[in-house]
Protein backbone atom coordinates (compact mmCIF):
# COMPACT_ATOMS: atom_id res chain seq x y z
CA UNK A 1 0.00 0.00 0.00
CA UNK A 2 1.50 3.33 -1.01
CA UNK A 3 -0.05 6.75 -1.41
CA UNK A 4 3.02 8.37 -2.92
CA UNK A 5 3.94 6.46 -6.06
CA UNK A 6 4.02 9.69 -8.03
CA UNK A 7 4.44 12.22 -5.26
CA UNK A 8 8.21 12.52 -5.76
CA UNK A 9 7.78 13.63 -9.36
CA UNK A 10 4.97 15.97 -8.24
CA UNK A 11 7.08 17.44 -5.42
CA UNK A 12 10.69 17.38 -6.61
CA UNK A 13 12.28 17.44 -10.01
CA UNK A 14 13.61 13.97 -10.88
CA UNK A 15 16.79 15.47 -12.29
CA UNK A 16 19.84 14.80 -10.14
CA UNK A 17 18.12 12.37 -7.73
CA UNK A 18 20.39 9.31 -7.35
CA UNK A 19 18.82 5.93 -8.04
CA UNK A 20 21.24 3.82 -5.95
CA UNK A 21 21.12 3.52 -2.16
CA UNK A 22 22.31 4.89 0.22
CA UNK A 23 23.28 7.83 -2.06
CA UNK A 24 19.59 8.47 -2.75
CA UNK A 25 18.83 8.89 0.97
CA UNK A 26 21.88 11.14 1.45
CA UNK A 27 20.46 13.36 -1.32
CA UNK A 28 17.10 13.58 0.47
CA UNK A 29 18.79 14.29 3.82
CA UNK A 30 20.29 17.40 2.23
CA UNK A 31 16.93 18.29 0.68
CA UNK A 32 15.16 17.90 4.05
CA UNK A 33 17.91 19.87 5.80
CA UNK A 34 17.26 22.90 3.58
CA UNK A 35 13.53 22.70 4.29
CA UNK A 36 14.24 22.38 8.05
CA UNK A 37 16.64 25.34 8.02
CA UNK A 38 14.02 27.51 6.34
CA UNK A 39 11.39 26.49 8.91
CA UNK A 40 13.81 27.15 11.78
CA UNK A 41 14.44 30.68 10.44
CA UNK A 42 10.68 31.30 10.34
CA UNK A 43 10.30 30.13 13.95
CA UNK A 44 13.48 31.84 15.14
CA UNK A 45 14.79 28.68 16.82
CA UNK A 46 16.14 25.20 15.96
CA UNK A 47 13.60 22.46 15.21
CA UNK A 48 13.21 19.75 17.83
CA UNK A 49 12.41 16.05 17.28
CA UNK A 50 11.46 13.17 19.55
CA UNK A 51 11.61 9.45 18.63
CA UNK A 52 9.71 7.09 20.94
CA UNK A 53 10.37 3.36 20.65
CA UNK A 54 7.97 0.55 21.48
CA UNK A 55 9.01 -3.11 21.44
CA UNK A 56 12.15 -5.14 20.95
CA UNK A 57 15.86 -4.45 20.54
CA UNK A 58 15.44 -4.62 16.75
CA UNK A 59 13.15 -1.61 17.10
CA UNK A 60 15.62 0.10 19.42
CA UNK A 61 18.33 -0.28 16.78
CA UNK A 62 15.98 1.01 14.05
CA UNK A 63 15.27 4.06 16.22
CA UNK A 64 18.98 4.80 16.52
CA UNK A 65 19.11 4.96 12.72
CA UNK A 66 16.02 7.19 12.58
CA UNK A 67 17.57 9.54 15.14
CA UNK A 68 20.79 9.59 13.13
CA UNK A 69 18.88 10.71 10.02
CA UNK A 70 17.03 13.41 11.99
CA UNK A 71 20.34 14.63 13.41
CA UNK A 72 21.78 14.90 9.88
CA UNK A 73 18.70 16.85 8.76
CA UNK A 74 19.33 19.34 11.56
CA UNK A 75 16.77 18.51 14.24
CA UNK A 76 17.73 18.80 17.90
CA UNK A 77 16.84 15.45 19.50
CA UNK A 78 14.85 15.56 22.74
CA UNK A 79 12.53 13.48 24.96
CA UNK A 80 9.55 15.85 24.78
CA UNK A 81 6.43 15.06 22.75
CA UNK A 82 5.72 18.79 22.51
CA UNK A 83 8.17 19.02 19.61
CA UNK A 84 8.26 19.99 15.95
CA UNK A 85 8.43 16.32 14.95
CA UNK A 86 7.31 13.25 16.89
CA UNK A 87 7.99 9.78 15.50
CA UNK A 88 6.62 6.61 17.10
CA UNK A 89 8.47 3.41 16.14
CA UNK A 90 5.76 0.88 16.94
CA UNK A 91 5.45 -2.74 18.05
CA UNK A 92 2.52 -5.08 17.46
CA UNK A 93 3.54 -8.32 19.20
CA UNK A 94 0.76 -7.78 21.77
CA UNK A 95 -2.51 -5.88 21.49
CA UNK A 96 -1.57 -3.70 24.45
CA UNK A 97 1.26 -2.19 22.40
CA UNK A 98 -1.25 -1.01 19.77
CA UNK A 99 -3.56 0.47 22.41
CA UNK A 100 -0.69 2.49 23.90
CA UNK A 101 0.04 4.07 20.52
CA UNK A 102 -3.62 4.99 19.92
CA UNK A 103 -3.71 6.56 23.39
CA UNK A 104 -0.65 8.70 22.72
CA UNK A 105 -1.94 9.72 19.29
CA UNK A 106 -4.99 11.28 20.95
CA UNK A 107 -2.65 13.41 23.08
CA UNK A 108 -0.53 14.38 20.05
CA UNK A 109 -3.66 15.50 18.20
CA UNK A 110 -4.23 18.10 20.93
CA UNK A 111 -0.64 19.32 20.66
CA UNK A 112 -0.90 19.65 16.90
CA UNK A 113 -3.93 21.95 17.18
CA UNK A 114 -1.68 24.38 19.07
CA UNK A 115 1.29 23.81 16.71
CA UNK A 116 -0.05 23.25 13.17
CA UNK A 117 3.49 22.98 11.74
CA UNK A 118 4.16 19.90 13.91
CA UNK A 119 4.92 16.67 11.99
CA UNK A 120 3.58 13.40 13.43
CA UNK A 121 5.06 10.22 11.95
CA UNK A 122 4.42 6.52 12.62
CA UNK A 123 6.56 3.57 11.56
CA UNK A 124 7.43 0.01 12.61
CA UNK A 125 5.61 -3.29 12.95
CA UNK A 126 2.16 -1.97 13.85
CA UNK A 127 2.07 -0.05 10.56
CA UNK A 128 2.38 -3.31 8.57
CA UNK A 129 -1.18 -4.24 9.58
CA UNK A 130 -3.67 -2.96 6.92
CA UNK A 131 -6.49 -2.49 9.45
CA UNK A 132 -4.20 -0.28 11.59
CA UNK A 133 -3.29 1.93 8.63
CA UNK A 134 -6.96 2.24 7.69
CA UNK A 135 -7.84 3.28 11.25
CA UNK A 136 -5.11 5.94 11.22
CA UNK A 137 -6.23 7.16 7.80
CA UNK A 138 -9.83 7.62 8.97
CA UNK A 139 -9.61 8.37 12.72
CA UNK A 140 -6.26 10.16 13.07
CA UNK A 141 -6.18 12.39 10.01
CA UNK A 142 -3.70 14.76 11.63
CA UNK A 143 -0.90 12.16 11.23
CA UNK A 144 1.51 13.29 8.49
CA UNK A 145 3.61 10.21 7.66
CA UNK A 146 3.07 6.44 7.94
CA UNK A 147 5.65 3.86 6.86
CA UNK A 148 6.51 0.28 7.82
CA UNK A 149 9.41 -2.01 8.66
CA UNK A 150 10.69 -2.76 5.16
CA UNK A 151 11.40 0.81 4.06
CA UNK A 152 12.71 2.41 7.26
CA UNK A 153 15.88 3.27 5.33
CA UNK A 154 13.70 5.60 3.15
CA UNK A 155 12.88 7.85 6.11
CA UNK A 156 14.76 10.90 4.76
CA UNK A 157 13.01 10.59 1.39
CA UNK A 158 9.55 10.20 2.93
CA UNK A 159 10.10 12.98 5.47
CA UNK A 160 11.30 15.44 2.83
CA UNK A 161 7.95 14.93 1.04
CA UNK A 162 5.88 15.10 4.26
CA UNK A 163 7.58 18.38 5.24
CA UNK A 164 6.04 20.21 2.28
CA UNK A 165 2.90 18.15 1.69
CA UNK A 166 -0.57 19.05 2.95
CA UNK A 167 -1.80 15.45 3.11
CA UNK A 168 -0.96 12.20 4.90
CA UNK A 169 1.89 10.29 3.24
CA UNK A 170 1.49 6.50 3.51
CA UNK A 171 4.20 4.18 2.19
CA UNK A 172 3.83 0.53 3.27
CA UNK A 173 5.60 -2.35 1.55
CA UNK A 174 4.28 -5.90 1.90
CA UNK A 175 7.80 -7.35 1.74
CA UNK A 176 11.29 -6.64 0.46
CA UNK A 177 14.56 -8.37 -0.30
CA UNK A 178 16.53 -5.12 0.10
CA UNK A 179 19.04 -4.43 2.84
CA UNK A 180 20.27 -0.82 2.93
CA UNK A 181 22.94 0.03 5.47
CA UNK A 182 25.61 2.77 5.81
CA UNK A 183 23.08 5.35 6.99
CA UNK A 184 23.78 7.56 10.01
CA UNK A 185 22.84 6.36 13.51
CA UNK A 186 22.58 8.18 16.82
CA UNK A 187 23.39 5.56 19.44
CA UNK A 188 21.67 5.48 22.82
CA UNK A 189 24.99 4.48 24.43
CA UNK A 190 28.44 5.53 23.21
CA UNK A 191 30.04 2.29 24.46
CA UNK A 192 27.59 -0.40 23.31
CA UNK A 193 25.50 -0.96 20.23
CA UNK A 194 23.19 -3.35 18.46
CA UNK A 195 24.29 -4.73 15.09
CA UNK A 196 21.65 -6.17 12.75
CA UNK A 197 22.87 -9.45 11.25
CA UNK A 198 19.57 -10.40 9.62
CA UNK A 199 15.99 -9.25 9.18
CA UNK A 200 12.67 -11.11 9.11
CA UNK A 201 11.59 -14.57 10.24
CA UNK A 202 10.59 -17.81 8.47
CA UNK A 203 9.23 -19.70 11.48
CA UNK A 204 5.52 -18.76 11.46
CA UNK A 205 4.72 -19.74 15.05
CA UNK A 206 0.92 -19.86 15.17
CA UNK A 207 0.63 -17.08 17.79
CA UNK A 208 3.17 -14.69 16.28
CA UNK A 209 2.62 -11.73 13.98
CA UNK A 210 6.35 -11.05 13.39
CA UNK A 211 6.83 -12.96 10.08
CA UNK A 212 3.85 -11.06 8.65
CA UNK A 213 5.16 -7.62 9.65
CA UNK A 214 8.94 -8.16 9.39
CA UNK A 215 8.92 -10.35 6.26
CA UNK A 216 11.03 -13.36 5.34
CA UNK A 217 14.60 -13.91 6.53
CA UNK A 218 17.31 -11.82 4.88
CA UNK A 219 20.92 -12.08 6.10
CA UNK A 220 23.56 -9.40 5.81
CA UNK A 221 26.91 -10.57 4.50
CA UNK A 222 29.53 -11.38 7.15
CA UNK A 223 31.84 -8.80 5.53
CA UNK A 224 29.27 -6.02 6.06
CA UNK A 225 28.67 -7.08 9.68
CA UNK A 226 32.37 -7.25 10.56
CA UNK A 227 33.00 -3.91 8.83
CA UNK A 228 30.27 -2.29 10.95
CA UNK A 229 31.73 -3.83 14.12
CA UNK A 230 35.17 -2.47 13.25
CA UNK A 231 33.73 1.03 12.74
CA UNK A 232 31.91 0.79 16.08
CA UNK A 233 35.08 -0.37 17.86
CA UNK A 234 36.99 2.57 16.38
CA UNK A 235 34.25 4.83 17.78
CA UNK A 236 34.69 3.50 21.34
CA UNK A 237 32.14 0.68 21.43
CA UNK A 238 33.22 -2.21 23.70
CA UNK A 239 30.02 -4.34 23.61
CA UNK A 240 27.86 -5.36 20.65
CA UNK A 241 24.54 -7.17 20.52
CA UNK A 242 24.08 -9.16 17.30
CA UNK A 243 20.41 -8.87 16.40
CA UNK A 244 18.03 -11.12 14.47
CA UNK A 245 14.56 -12.61 14.97
CA UNK A 246 16.25 -16.04 14.89
CA UNK A 247 20.04 -15.71 14.86
CA UNK A 248 20.46 -19.50 14.49
CA UNK A 249 19.05 -19.16 10.96
CA UNK A 250 21.68 -16.59 10.03
CA UNK A 251 23.46 -17.09 6.72
CA UNK A 252 21.30 -19.87 5.29
CA UNK A 253 19.96 -17.54 2.57
CA UNK A 254 23.34 -16.11 1.52
CA UNK A 255 24.85 -16.94 -1.87
CA UNK A 256 27.68 -18.58 0.07
CA UNK A 257 25.97 -19.92 3.24
CA UNK A 258 27.65 -19.09 6.56
CA UNK A 259 26.62 -20.50 9.95
CA UNK A 260 25.93 -18.26 12.93
CA UNK A 261 28.75 -19.99 14.83
CA UNK A 262 31.16 -19.10 11.99
CA UNK A 263 30.02 -15.48 12.13
CA UNK A 264 30.72 -15.42 15.89
CA UNK A 265 34.26 -16.69 15.27
CA UNK A 266 34.82 -13.80 12.85
CA UNK A 267 33.30 -11.31 15.29
CA UNK A 268 35.67 -12.44 18.04
CA UNK A 269 38.60 -11.21 15.99
CA UNK A 270 37.41 -7.58 15.92
CA UNK A 271 39.94 -5.66 17.97
CA UNK A 272 38.46 -3.37 20.63
CA UNK A 273 35.19 -5.26 21.07
CA UNK A 274 35.33 -6.86 24.52
CA UNK A 275 31.84 -8.35 24.81
CA UNK A 276 29.59 -10.00 22.23
CA UNK A 277 25.93 -10.75 22.92
CA UNK A 278 23.21 -12.02 20.61
CA UNK A 279 19.41 -12.04 20.51
CA UNK A 280 17.40 -14.21 19.83
CA UNK A 281 18.23 -17.88 19.21
CA UNK A 282 15.54 -20.49 18.48
CA UNK A 283 15.78 -23.84 20.33
CA UNK A 284 14.88 -25.87 17.21
CA UNK A 285 18.21 -25.23 15.48
CA UNK A 286 20.68 -24.30 18.22
CA UNK A 287 23.79 -26.20 17.10
CA UNK A 288 26.55 -28.05 18.94
CA UNK A 289 28.95 -25.85 16.93
CA UNK A 290 27.46 -22.72 18.53
CA UNK A 291 27.75 -24.21 22.04
CA UNK A 292 31.41 -25.09 21.38
CA UNK A 293 32.17 -21.57 20.11
CA UNK A 294 30.59 -20.06 23.24
CA UNK A 295 32.43 -22.47 25.54
CA UNK A 296 35.86 -21.57 24.18
CA UNK A 297 35.26 -17.84 23.65
CA UNK A 298 36.72 -15.03 25.75
CA UNK A 299 34.33 -12.43 24.33
CA UNK A 300 30.93 -14.09 23.84
CA UNK A 301 28.89 -13.46 26.99
CA UNK A 302 27.82 -16.56 28.97
CA UNK A 303 24.15 -15.72 28.62
CA UNK A 304 21.56 -17.49 26.49
CA UNK A 305 18.02 -16.17 26.09
CA UNK A 306 16.29 -19.35 24.95
CA UNK A 307 12.52 -18.89 24.47
CA UNK A 308 10.48 -21.80 25.84
CA UNK A 309 6.94 -20.44 25.26
CA UNK A 310 5.39 -23.62 26.74
CA UNK A 311 6.60 -26.73 28.56
CA UNK A 312 3.91 -28.88 26.96
CA UNK A 313 5.03 -30.87 23.91
CA UNK A 314 1.40 -30.96 22.78
CA UNK A 315 1.13 -27.17 22.86
CA UNK A 316 4.57 -26.69 21.32
CA UNK A 317 3.33 -28.66 18.32
CA UNK A 318 0.20 -26.46 18.14
CA UNK A 319 2.50 -23.42 18.33
CA UNK A 320 4.58 -24.75 15.41
CA UNK A 321 7.77 -24.53 17.50
CA UNK A 322 9.45 -27.71 16.13
CA UNK A 323 10.84 -29.00 19.45
CA UNK A 324 9.51 -30.95 22.44
CA UNK A 325 9.70 -30.50 26.20
CA UNK A 326 12.28 -33.29 26.38
CA UNK A 327 14.35 -31.81 23.53
CA UNK A 328 14.36 -28.38 25.17
CA UNK A 329 15.46 -29.79 28.55
CA UNK A 330 18.24 -31.78 26.86
CA UNK A 331 19.45 -28.59 25.20
CA UNK A 332 19.58 -26.74 28.54
CA UNK A 333 21.52 -29.65 30.06
CA UNK A 334 23.98 -29.50 27.18
CA UNK A 335 24.49 -25.75 27.67
CA UNK A 336 25.03 -26.13 31.43
CA UNK A 337 27.43 -29.05 30.92
CA UNK A 338 29.54 -26.90 28.57
CA UNK A 339 29.22 -23.69 30.65
CA UNK A 340 28.16 -24.42 34.27
CA UNK A 341 27.74 -20.73 35.15
CA UNK A 342 25.81 -19.76 32.01
CA UNK A 343 22.84 -17.47 32.62
CA UNK A 344 19.68 -18.90 31.03
CA UNK A 345 16.67 -16.65 30.48
CA UNK A 346 13.47 -17.30 28.56
CA UNK A 347 10.03 -16.22 27.29
CA UNK A 348 6.88 -18.07 28.41
CA UNK A 349 3.30 -17.65 27.19
CA UNK A 350 0.39 -18.42 29.54
CA UNK A 351 -3.13 -19.10 28.26
CA UNK A 352 -2.35 -20.24 24.71
CA UNK A 353 -5.56 -21.61 23.09
CA UNK A 354 -6.32 -25.11 24.31
CA UNK A 355 -3.91 -24.95 27.29
CA UNK A 356 -5.05 -27.38 30.01
CA UNK A 357 -3.94 -27.47 33.64
CA UNK A 358 -1.78 -30.48 32.69
CA UNK A 359 -0.10 -28.45 29.93
CA UNK A 360 0.51 -25.64 32.41
CA UNK A 361 2.02 -28.05 34.95
CA UNK A 362 4.48 -29.14 32.22
CA UNK A 363 5.56 -25.49 31.92
CA UNK A 364 6.06 -25.22 35.70
CA UNK A 365 8.05 -28.46 35.57
CA UNK A 366 10.46 -27.02 32.99
CA UNK A 367 10.92 -23.86 35.12
CA UNK A 368 11.75 -26.02 38.15
CA UNK A 369 14.22 -28.16 36.22
CA UNK A 370 16.00 -25.42 34.25
CA UNK A 371 15.99 -22.83 37.08
CA UNK A 372 16.17 -19.73 34.87
CA UNK A 373 18.00 -16.62 36.04
CA UNK A 374 14.92 -14.70 34.89
CA UNK A 375 11.99 -15.09 32.54
CA UNK A 376 9.68 -12.81 30.60
CA UNK A 377 6.18 -14.14 31.23
CA UNK A 378 3.31 -13.11 28.97
CA UNK A 379 -0.43 -13.64 28.87
CA UNK A 380 -1.36 -14.89 25.39
CA UNK A 381 -2.48 -12.02 23.16
CA UNK A 382 -4.67 -12.69 20.10
CA UNK A 383 -3.07 -11.15 17.02
CA UNK A 384 -5.38 -10.79 14.03
CA UNK A 385 -3.94 -12.60 11.03
CA UNK A 386 -2.27 -15.40 13.01
CA UNK A 387 -3.77 -18.94 12.97
CA UNK A 388 -4.20 -19.12 16.78
CA UNK A 389 -6.36 -15.99 16.87
CA UNK A 390 -9.13 -17.80 14.93
CA UNK A 391 -9.24 -20.90 17.15
CA UNK A 392 -12.31 -21.56 19.30
CA UNK A 393 -10.52 -22.94 22.37
CA UNK A 394 -9.48 -19.58 23.88
CA UNK A 395 -8.85 -19.78 27.65
CA UNK A 396 -11.10 -17.85 30.10
CA UNK A 397 -9.48 -14.72 31.52
CA UNK A 398 -9.78 -15.77 35.19
CA UNK A 399 -8.05 -19.11 34.49
CA UNK A 400 -5.22 -17.37 32.61
CA UNK A 401 -4.74 -14.82 35.39
CA UNK A 402 -4.49 -17.56 38.04
CA UNK A 403 -1.91 -19.49 36.00
CA UNK A 404 0.08 -16.35 35.25
CA UNK A 405 0.31 -15.49 38.96
CA UNK A 406 1.47 -19.01 39.84
CA UNK A 407 4.09 -19.00 37.08
CA UNK A 408 5.39 -15.57 38.06
CA UNK A 409 5.77 -16.62 41.71
CA UNK A 410 7.80 -19.71 40.70
CA UNK A 411 9.98 -17.77 38.22
CA UNK A 412 10.79 -15.18 40.89
CA UNK A 413 11.54 -17.83 43.53
CA UNK A 414 13.89 -19.89 41.33
CA UNK A 415 15.41 -16.76 39.78
CA UNK A 416 16.37 -15.30 43.15
CA UNK A 417 17.99 -18.57 44.24
CA UNK A 418 19.84 -19.01 40.95
CA UNK A 419 21.09 -15.41 40.76
CA UNK A 420 22.71 -15.62 44.22
CA UNK A 421 25.39 -18.07 43.01
CA UNK A 422 27.91 -15.29 42.30
CA UNK A 423 27.79 -13.73 45.78
CA UNK A 424 31.31 -12.91 47.05
CA UNK A 425 32.93 -13.22 43.61
CA UNK A 426 34.97 -10.52 41.92
CA UNK A 427 33.63 -9.97 38.39
CA UNK A 428 33.81 -7.47 35.53
CA UNK A 429 30.89 -5.02 35.33
CA UNK A 430 30.31 -2.80 32.31
CA UNK A 431 29.42 0.56 33.89
CA UNK A 432 26.36 1.86 32.03
CA UNK A 433 24.94 4.89 33.84
CA UNK A 434 24.68 6.82 37.09
CA UNK A 435 22.04 5.19 39.29
CA UNK A 436 18.74 7.10 39.07
CA UNK A 437 17.82 6.60 42.76
CA UNK A 438 21.29 7.16 44.25
CA UNK A 439 23.77 9.32 42.27
CA UNK A 440 26.67 8.00 44.37
CA UNK A 441 26.17 4.61 42.67
CA UNK A 442 26.92 3.40 39.15
CA UNK A 443 24.69 0.77 37.54
CA UNK A 444 26.13 -1.80 35.14
CA UNK A 445 25.90 -5.38 33.95
CA UNK A 446 27.91 -8.55 34.38
CA UNK A 447 28.69 -10.49 31.21
CA UNK A 448 25.85 -12.88 32.21
CA UNK A 449 23.46 -9.88 32.06
CA UNK A 450 22.78 -9.53 35.82
CA UNK A 451 22.59 -5.93 37.06
CA UNK A 452 25.08 -4.59 39.63
CA UNK A 453 25.02 -1.29 41.58
CA UNK A 454 28.35 -0.10 43.02
CA UNK A 455 29.94 3.14 44.33
CA UNK A 456 31.48 5.26 41.59
CA UNK A 457 31.12 8.28 39.35
CA UNK A 458 30.40 9.14 35.73
CA UNK A 459 34.07 8.77 34.71
CA UNK A 460 33.60 4.98 34.95
CA UNK A 461 30.79 4.83 32.36
CA UNK A 462 31.69 2.71 29.35
CA UNK A 463 34.48 0.86 31.16
CA UNK A 464 34.54 -2.70 32.49
CA UNK A 465 35.22 -2.39 36.23
CA UNK A 466 36.24 -5.23 38.56
CA UNK A 467 33.63 -5.36 41.31
CA UNK A 468 33.27 -7.68 44.33
CA UNK A 469 29.63 -8.76 44.64
CA UNK A 470 28.82 -8.17 48.31
CA UNK A 471 25.01 -8.38 48.49
CA UNK A 472 22.41 -10.16 46.33
CA UNK A 473 18.95 -8.62 46.17
CA UNK A 474 17.32 -11.33 44.06
CA UNK A 475 17.74 -10.18 40.49
CA UNK A 476 20.49 -7.61 41.10
CA UNK A 477 23.63 -7.14 43.22
CA UNK A 478 25.34 -4.47 45.24
CA UNK A 479 29.10 -4.52 44.98
CA UNK A 480 32.38 -2.79 45.90
CA UNK A 481 35.18 -1.73 43.58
Amino acid sequence: MSDNNSIYTDTFSDSGIPVEEPQRQQFFMQKARKIAEEKARELGRPLRAMVKTYGCQMNERDSEKLRGILDQIGYELCQDEDSDLVLYNTCTVRENANLKVYGRLGYLGGLKKKNPHMIIALCGCMMQEPEVVEKIRTSYRFVDLVFGTHNIYKFAELLSVAMISDRMIIDIWKDTDKIVEDLPAKRTYSFKSGVNIMFGCNNFCTYCIVPYVRGRERSRTPEAIICEMERLAADGVVEVMLLGQNVNSYGKDLEKPVSFASLLRMAENVSGIQRIRFMTPHPKDLSDELIEVMKTSHKICPHMHLPLQSGSSRLLKKMNRHYTKEGYLALCEKLRAAMPDISLTTDIIVGFPGETEEDFQDTLDVVRQVRYDSAFTFIYSKRTGTPAAAWDDQIPEDVVKDRFDRLLALVQETGRERSARFLGKRMGVLAEHVNEQDPSLITGRLDNNLVVHFPGDASMIGKIIDVTLTECKGFYYFGEV
